[in-house]
């Protein structure tokens, strides 16, 4: 696909409108729901549904809504076609199978009960009570939001023996891939053949045994009004390095916040001992993923999805590029 001129280059996060946070999901009603469907929800709920409100962040199209009970009790409900909506039905079930080998007491919201046959996947958890962190970010919450990454590595390092997860080179080791796509597309990109060498020692750089969320964005992380940061959306757990996640949020910090990013970085307890290149092979690899993805076509389920990955783009670019020296 020739998305963009060999003259397109680097634009930084500022020249990307910021997707609408809290409002970015196209998802399924709970009403939408067929009625068996709901009659079941129901019936292992305990109590009948008396108000529904759909989650609006972030960019899957399943059920995703806070059920509110007659008899005043909560809980949240994932639920995807097993037909219409195949791979978001196997992610939650997918999300099912790890949280059901979790550890408890973890800053995860904890499942209630899954259901799958074959029509519909359904994933019940408790509901938290709380806010996703305001962005752009602030200090004192996205400390918090690392705080709960440094506990989740403590906890989940090495993986319990009840999870069964693949590594993060055997899926992800293909993210290296998207700088062949610049290369077509964009050939003129400034330093593509370095960052290309530094996206290809990312498999070597993230090996580890802990498990890695790999998806730990502001909008699957909940400031709990218990004084708990939760970490959601656990469907692309693997095992790997346990910076990895830090550096992953730090990506968004440094759209939002600039240098302010890498002085956090060198702060925080699981990333300022990691080599500096491994961080940068890192970026690279997923900057060369978001800029492949932003070309791709806007899927009608997920219409800010495209944008949310060029921004992206431009902030691990911007990184990366203050990190090497690159202008």
């Amino acid at each position: 696909m020739d998305a963009f001129p060999a003259s397109v280059g680097p634009r930084g996060p500022g020249s990307v409108e910021a997707v609408p946070v809290g409002a970015t999901a196209r998802r399924l009603d709970w009403l939408l729901l067929p009625p068996e469907v709901r009659r079941m929800v129901e019936t292992r709920f305990g109590t009948r549904v008396v108000e529904a409100r759909s989650s609006g962040s972030g960019f899957t199209p399943g059920c995703a809504s806070v059920l509110t009970g007659a008899d005043g009790r909560t809980m949240f409900l994932k639920a995807a076609s097993r037909k219409a909506q195949r791979p978001f039905a196997e992610a939650y079930a997918a999300e099912a199978a790890i949280l059901r080998g979790l550890p408890p007491g973890l800053p995860v919201p904890r499942m209630l009960w899954s259901h799958r046959d074959d029509l519909w996947v359904l994933l019940a958890l408790e509901h938290v009570q709380g806010d996703n962190p305001a962005r752009p970010w602030t200090a004192t919450e996205l400390d918090g939001c690392l705080d709960t990454l440094e506990v989740l590595a403590d906890r989940l390092t090495p993986p319990p023996a009840t999870v069964r997860l693949p590594s993060f080179a055997d899926e992800l080791g293909d993210l290296p891939a998207g700088w062949d796509h610049v290369r077509r597309t964009a050939p003129g990109w400034p330093h593509l053949e370095e960052a290309a060498a530094l996206a290809a020692e990312v498999v070597a750089a993230t090996a580890g045994d802990t498990v890695v969320h790999t998806d730990v964005r502001d909008d699957n992380l909940m400031l709990g009004r218990d004084g708990t940061t939760y970490l959601c959306d656990w469907n692309f757990a693997v095992t790997g390095a346990a910076w990895v996640d830090t550096v992953c949020l730090l990506v968004t910090a440094f759209g939002d916040l600039g240098r302010t990013a890498e002085e956090v970085l060198r702060a925080r307890r699981l990333t300022r001992d990691v080599p500096a290149a491994s961080v940068d092979a890192l970026l690279a690899a997923l900057c060369g993923y978001f800029l492949e993805h932003r070309d791709l076509p806007v899927p009608h389920s997920s219409p800010y999805l495209r944008q949310h990955q060029d921004w992206c783009a431009e902030a691990a670019w911007a990184w990366l590029a203050a990190r090497r020296g690159w202008s």
